[in-house]
């Protein structure tokens, strides 16, 4: 397979690694850094450098675009423009509204993978990264059903659990779970460190518990500024909220409530088990053959509504008939309960369906 990755910093030079040793892809780079270029091509995650945009695309049966926020949607539309038109445009960005309403074309199909690391650049770059991490990816109802289906398959083979998302959800979430979590890690680390400097006491060896709060404070600025600028609406109602819960826990303590304070905790400890349960779901695999018209839109309509409903799908295929007027697509649900309820829902969405 022929992969361009367009940014070869820490996501991109891991696309490109991965895609190089688990797929034996042949693999294009373009970065406007000639140092980012010369170093992925010392790390083996590239096969060839470009110098242009347009050179790395140009043949390219998939191409993953690795820009910072602020100029992802300008060069997913570079990238559109000299792709060819048989090739799957995706993209790797923290924020999805903006680049998903910039772009109809029926290559491109927004994402999402759920992994990092503390330290930025193609120097820290794995094949690795994204092995069992969940890859979000907001397909519309433009997005072509064959190209959706190619993506997926090879974000299989780099290791991730692809799953769709709609792109306001996908904001939504990761105000929540990504982006806050980097605010109140820059908040402990300056409140920590201004609170110990006015007390002109030595900064003392942190507990683990302070370190594991703060890992993510200070990342890079290149990359988050523009990362909290683009989900400010939804980061605010995230900071707003959790402004109230802070002051019913300052309320609980200055009455002395230990009832109340013992309750938030073991309410924490709970959510935290169900959230831990919720991530490593699975069960036995169970395929759905589901039978689909040709026309746009019905595989994203599929997994989206499944998405929705909470059921991942952890494989898919496409069977189309030789007129090519319909096809079958088969789903492997993991989980019994979770295979049934797509089932069901399937069913309901008016599509024939059936138990392999």
């Amino acid at each position: 397979m022929r992969i361009a990755v367009i940014g070869v910093g820490l996501i991109g030079g891991s696309v490109a690694l991965a895609a190089r040793e688990r797929l034996g892809a042949t693999v294009s780079g373009y970065d406007p850094s000639a140092d980012a270029l010369a170093s992925a091509l010392e790390r083996g995650a590239l096969d060839r450098a470009c110098a242009e945009l347009g050179e790395a695309v140009a043949d390219a049966e998939a191409v993953f675009v690795a820009a910072p926020v602020g100029v992802l949607a300008e060069t997913v539309g570079a990238v559109l423009a000299s792709a060819p038109a048989d090739c799957v445009v995706s993209d790797v960005g923290s924020t999805k509204r903006a680049v998903v309403a910039a772009h109809s074309d029926p290559r491109f199909v927004g994402g999402h993978p759920l992994a990092g690391a503390e330290n930025a650049g193609v120097a820290n770059a794995r094949a690795d990264l994204f092995e069992g991490a969940t890859w979000y990816l907001t397909p519309a109802s433009s997005t072509s059903g064959v190209l959706y289906e190619r993506l997926y398959r090879l974000l299989h083979g780099l290791g991730a659990r692809p799953a769709a998302i709609e792109p306001e959800l996908h904001d939504t979430i990761l105000a929540t779970v990504s982006h806050l979590p980097h605010v109140l890690a820059n908040v402990l680390v300056s409140q920590a460190a201004q609170t110990l400097a006015s007390g002109d006491e030595r900064m003392p060896a942190t507990g683990p518990s302070f370190r594991d709060a703060t890992r993510v404070a200070g990342a890079p600025s290149a990359i988050w500024t523009d990362i909290y600028l683009s989900n400010r609406d939804a980061l605010a109602v995230g900071l707003d909220d959790t402004i109230e819960r802070l002051a019913a826990v300052r309320d609980a303590l200055a009455a002395g409530d230990a009832d109340r304070i013992t309750t938030w905790n073991e309410t924490a400890a709970r959510d935290r088990r169900r959230l831990l349960e919720a991530q490593l779901a699975g069960g036995p695999l169970y395929e759905l053959r589901v039978s689909v018209p040709n026309r746009p839109g019905v595989i994203a309509q599929l997994s989206l509504e499944l998405g929705r409903a909470g059921v991942n799908i952890t494989d898919m295929a496409l069977y189309p008939a030789a007129d090519m007027s319909e096809g079958v697509v088969a789903l492997w649900i993991a989980g019994e309960e979770p295979a049934r309820r797509a089932d069901e829902l399937v069913a309901s969405l008016g599509f024939p369906v059936a138990r392999a």
